[in-house]
């Protein structure tokens, strides 16, 4: 019993061919660069109304994050700050990055 043809067309090539063109055109979008998965990106929000932070001790405001850095000048205790942005360091502790609230209107880095 001989192959079926349509029209000088072999039947198995032609499913044979087709089966392998959807496997080929639906098998990228489930690898990475397919874009099988979308990751959204987290949005992240300031709160406006949560008010300035305040130092509870003297503290020394830096130049930059790091621990040998010099100290601009020595806060009070009471100072009202506004943080601006948050570092772990090296020996796994945080700085922040704040703007002082007074009629000086300084930056620097708090380690805490």
């Amino acid at each position: 019993m001989g192959a079926v043809r349509l029209g000088g067309v072999r039947f198995e090539g032609v499913l044979r061919w087709s089966w392998l063109l959807g496997v080929a055109l639906m098998a990228p979008a489930t690898l990475p660069a397919g874009g099988g998965e979308i990751c959204q990106p987290q949005i992240r929000r300031r709160y406006q109304g949560s008010g300035p932070l305040h130092t509870t001790l003297e503290a020394d405001l830096h130049q930059s994050p790091v621990a040998m850095a010099p100290a601009l000048c020595s806060l009070a205790a009471g100072t009202p700050l506004r943080l601006l942005h948050r570092w772990s360091g090296d020996d796994g502790r945080d700085w922040l990055h704040v703007h002082e609230l007074t009629g000086e209107s300084r930056r620097g880095w708090l380690r805490v």
